[in-house]
C-alpha cells in the first residue's frame, strides 16, 4: 500500500507500484488537468508538484510518492499559483491550453522558489515544458507580472 496525500486529502493506492502518478491521477481519481504529452518526461504537459518540487507525472512511479505531498493543477491554492494564473489570464497566455497545466505548474514552483526571477531563470525553470503554440514570449511576461503582482503585496 502506498501512502500519500494528494490536494490535500490522504489516499490510499494500492496497485501496481510502477503505474505512472499520472495515469492514477486521471484515470481512477478524475482529475483531468494535468496532461498526457509525451509519456517520456520531455513535455512537461503532465507537471505536478510532489513535495513543492515539480515532477513529470507520466514517469512517476506511484512507488515514488509514498507518504509525499502532490499537488495538482486542480489543487493548487498557493499564493504563487493564484498570481501565476492571474496574470495568465490578464496576458492571455493560452493559445490551445494543452500545455497549459504544467506551464502553470512549472511557473508556480520557480515563483516558490524564486520570487524574482531574471529571464534566463525562467528559461531555465520553464526548460522541458513544450508549447505546440509557441506562447513563450507570453509565458515569460505573464511570470515576470506574477512575480511583480507578490512583491507588491509583501
Amino acid at each position: 500500500m502506498i501512502s500519500f496525500t494528494l490536494n490535500g486529502t490522504q489516499r490510499q493506492y494500492q496497485g501496481d507500484p510502477n503505474q505512472p502518478l499520472l495515469w492514477y491521477v486521471r484515470d481512477e481519481l478524475n482529475l483531468t488537468g494535468s496532461k498526457f504529452g509525451c509519456g517520456v518526461a520531455q513535455c512537461g504537459a503532465c507537471t505536478m508538484h510532489v513535495n513543492g518540487q515539480p515532477v513529470r507525472a507520466c514517469s512517476t512511479p506511484m512507488a515514488a510518492v509514498q507518504n509525499a505531498s502532490i499537488t495538482t493543477i486542480e489543487g493548487l491554492d498557493s499564493v504563487a499559483g493564484k498570481a501565476i494564473q492571474h496574470a495568465w489570464q490578464r496576458l492571455d497566455v493560452v493559445q490551445c491550453g494543452y500545455c497549459q497545466s504544467g506551464q502553470i505548474m512549472s511557473a508556480t514552483a520557480l515563483l516558490q522558489n524564486n520570487p524574482s526571477p531574471s529571464d534566463q531563470d525562467i528559461d531555465q525553470a520553464m526548460q522541458g515544458n513544450l508549447c505546440r503554440c509557441a506562447t513563450y514570449h507570453r509565458i515569460r511576461q505573464a511570470i515576470h507580472q506574477a512575480a511583480d503582482d507578490l512583491a507588491k503585496e509583501v
